[in-house]
């Protein structure tokens, strides 16, 4: 074998996935096809759960220290109408303004750190497997190379070779809409209101927000006290356009003139980005040695969730693959004591759930920005009076987050926070004070004794070389143990004083599920 998996695809949900098998001890190699890292910012930013995970590794403030400029109030589109989040004091949703060419480098650092093997310009032109592993054939400038093993992922976007060459079905609808996005610095003769508007020389205020004309939609975000503005205009087209091929100002001017019928007159351009939207999912994300993970599998039809949901897939494989990797090299391709039989099929099963939601609210999105008729616009009006409403607020901000996800646990005791991701409690223990945050900067199965419970550190006798067991206090605790999977959702949990005769034979199912045979 010449790695343990192979990564096609080196953008952020290929990266990711490289690092998180790196922390599990298994090598792959990531295979690029373009020979540099592009400078097109496809998309602006993070947001999410995913940056919850990253805190979880230990990772966000590198992150935040990268972004230009002060982080965003929560404040996000959708549809057309606005949702506000700046009322909550813990809004469940933040966004992250790290344009991606920044974030595939923090990420490629990060790779490098933990001593990944990214090999660019190779593009794949064939893709097999057998019993044993996959082969891949890749073109580079010197040839055709051959590359073997334990698994192959497909993490190389919306016209994935991988995919392709595998046969995976990917059914969908795609719209004949373009979306362009740009940060820019206006002329000096452009006077931004203290509304927000425009005020252009021989003409009407362009007020603040979003404008809807006969030929389309125009936005704008902007601050008197900031010289930064964003622009965004949103038109029906059939003109097919591809990620290689950047927006210039010259197109955004057009974009402006057809839906306005005016000029905005941009000084200079910090961003420029064009999105057209598709609803496309993968029927199955893994046959036998093959998988896909981010716009391999799944295309939304809205902006600011794509990179959230690929390496949220990233980091939901890793750790099963790591598994089913782990237990062949040490017990043979048909035998294997570190995983369950199922295991890394959940993957499928947890990661399409999870896409089906955000597809969800991203197709919901669809109805409500491109309907133009009087009903559509009282749909609108109305959806955005119910979002003045804590509940519904929180509701539809947990949603475009993704925090909202609770995947289905095999055999775990009937409790509430079973499936959920696991709550940064705030730790005490002999070492001091700590949190599960930092429990997780490893990327390891953590078992959490709240209330100190011999039976449970007991019962988890057989699993320690694979699980670390940590007891420790807490204040408010909302379970007696807890055991967090390296993704940090949570496989299972004691209650609040539950008799002990109950919980060891379940937390040795769970244990078993997810992590193998004792040893």
């Amino acid at each position: 074998m010449d790695a343990d998996v192979i990564i096609v695809g080196a953008g952020p949900t290929g990266l990711m996935l490289a690092g998180e098998l790196r922390l599990a001890d298994v090598r792959p190699v990531v295979l690029e096809q373009h020979a540099q890292r592009r400078d097109i910012p496809k998309a602006g930013g993070l947001g999410g759960q995913i940056l919850e995970l990253l805190r979880y590794r230990g990772l966000l403030e590198r992150y935040e220290a990268a972004c230009p400029g002060q982080l965003p109030a929560p404040r996000f589109p959708f549809g057309g109408v606005h949702v506000d989040l700046t009322s909550l004091q813990d809004p469940p949703m933040h966004a992250l303004p790290l344009p991606q060419p920044q974030l595939e480098q923090l990420l490629e650092e990060r790779a490098g750190e933990l001593d990944v093997d990214i090999r660019r310009g190779r593009r794949v032109v064939g893709v097999s497997q057998d019993e044993a592993g996959v082969t891949v054939d890749a073109r580079c400038p010197d040839g055709t190379r051959r590359l073997r093993a334990r698994y192959v992922v497909g993490c190389d976007g919306a016209r994935s070779r991988v995919r392709e060459l595998a046969g995976f079905a990917f059914p969908g609808t795609t719209y004949p809409e373009v979306n362009r996005l740009a940060q820019v610095t206006l002329s000096e003769t452009v006077t931004i209101r203290d509304d927000g508007g425009l005020d252009l020389p021989g003409h009407d205020t362009i007020r603040p927000g979003f404008t809807r004309t006969d030929h389309g939609l125009f936005g704008i975000g902007a601050s008197p006290t900031d010289t930064t503005v964003s622009l965004y205009t949103v038109e029906d087209e059939t003109t097919a356009y591809y990620d290689d091929t950047p927006m210039t100002v010259a197109e955004l001017q057009g974009s402006i003139q057809r839906v306005l019928g005016l000029q905005v007159p941009v000084a200079t351009a910090l961003r420029l980005s064009r999105f057209t939207f598709r609803a496309h999912q993968a029927e199955r994300y893994r046959d036998r040695r093959i998988l896909v993970a981010g716009d391999a599998a799944h295309l939304f039809p809205a902006t600011g969730v794509a990179l959230n949901a690929g390496m949220l897939d990233a980091v939901n494989l890793a750790w099963k693959l790591a598994a089913a990797v782990n237990g062949q090299a040490h017990t043979g391709p048909t035998v294997n004591d570190w995983a369950h039989t199922g295991l890394l099929d959940t993957y499928h099963s947890e990661r399409h759930l999870a896409a089906a939601r955000t597809m969800l609210h991203t197709q919901a999105q669809v109805a409500l920005r491109r309907a133009h008729d009087p009903a559509a616009e009282a749909l609108r009006e109305v959806f955005q009076e119910l979002l003045t409403d804590e509940a519904p607020l929180r509701r539809m901000g947990a949603l475009i987050a993704g925090t909202d996800i609770i995947y289905p646990m095999p055999g775990a005791s009937p409790h509430a926070l079973s499936g959920t991701f696991a709550p940064d409690l705030r730790l005490h223990g002999e070492r001091g004070t700590t949190s599960v945050a930092e429990l997780m900067h490893t990327a390891r199965p953590v078992l959490l004794d709240l209330a100190d419970r011999e039976d449970v550190r007991e019962a988890a006798g057989g699993w320690r070389q694979r699980v670390d067991v940590h007891t420790a206090k807490t204040d408010d605790r909302p379970a007696d143990a807890l055991l967090i999977r390296p993704d940090g959702h949570i496989a299972w949990a004691a209650a609040v004083d539950e008799p002990t005769h109950t919980s060891a034979p379940d937390l040795r199912e769970a244990l078993s599920t997810w992590f193998g045979a004792p040893r």
